[in-house]
């Protein structure tokens, strides 16, 4: 067990939530989600930058109504959000003074990643489902769940966060059921790889799953936001290893209230949105 190194703290965020880093500059993106903007953060600066948002809350766009997602697009330069309670996916370019895009409309957003081809993943945790955007699929497809709210294999309870790997396997952190999920690509229903055995503390168990990553060897990492803990499940594995956090919530470096996002960078240490105690927490992960 170990101790967070903390990477922006509390007097500079409000309630973050989604994060991603970008290993080439050493930069974390942040989803600071009370505050209505993102956050660039190099790392071995004492001050981040706004970079979308920041206008009060709103519609415009040039203001964001309580972000949870954030992801890098090199290929064009800029960011895309998950502009919650707008409803909205919109991109900002990350040259000075830009206005955000609206990508797609009407869509309870709560996490988005990108593959390498430039597709768009996007949860939709009302309709409980990952949708996929191409340029072949405009209106974009269900790429996991999409068959109602429930804890079937083929359904999703309010899915916020989930990774794609690089088959294009989705695995979705399943709040409301407490378990994580791996849909194969073209799959019509999921395989339970962590959780799923009710909410609660053990090792077989999550209690409101949030942010989730798989390292290159198929590791899965969870942010077990009702536990206040950080648990691995190795390929194959029944139970879950914490490591990090599991104490009582509180703000000490070994704590957590309420953690969201993760983020990993290329060494394979670990990020986390502490939501509550309204910091970036940093812990260097042993994968050997």
């Amino acid at each position: 067990m170990q101790n967070g190194i903390t990477l922006v703290e509390g007097n500079q965020l409000y309630d973050p939530t989604g994060i991603s880093i970008d290993d080439d500059t050493q930069t974390i993106y942040i989803a600071d989600s009370g505050n209505d903007r993102i956050i660039k953060w190099k790392f071995d600066e004492k001050q981040g930058q706004i970079i979308a948002g920041g206008n009060g809350r709103g519609n415009g766009l040039n203001q964001l109504d309580w972000p949870t997602d954030v992801i890098l697009d090199k290929k064009t330069n800029s960011i895309l959000i998950c502009d919650l309670n707008n409803r909205r996916v919109v991109r900002w370019s990350l040259e000075i003074n830009a206005y955000g895009q609206i990508v797609i409309n009407d869509i309870d957003c709560g996490g988005l990643k990108i593959d390498t081809q430039g597709n768009i993943y996007v949860s939709d945790y009302v309709n409980n489902e990952i949708r996929k955007w191409s340029a072949e699929d405009p209106e974009g497809i269900i790429v996991a769940g999409g068959n109602g709210k429930g804890n079937q294999l083929n359904q999703l309870n309010y899915p916020i966060y989930f990774f794609v790997d690089k088959d294009e396997s989705i695995y979705v952190s399943d709040h409301l059921n407490h378990r994580v999920m791996k849909w194969i690509k073209n799959a019509k229903e999921g395989i339970v790889v962590a959780g799923g055995q009710g909410k609660g503390n053990l090792l077989t168990q999550l209690k409101d799953s949030s942010g989730v990553m798989v390292d290159h060897l198929n590791n899965i990492y969870v942010v077990d936001s009702g536990n206040n803990r950080i648990v691995r499940w190795s390929k194959d594995s029944k139970k879950g290893q914490v490591l990090v956090g599991g104490n009582e919530k509180g703000e000490e470096a070994n704590q957590f209230d309420y953690p969201t996002g993760l983020a990993m960078d290329r060494q394979g240490n670990l990020y986390v949105a502490d939501f509550s105690n309204h910091r970036i927490q940093k812990f260097l992960i042993d994968n050997h």
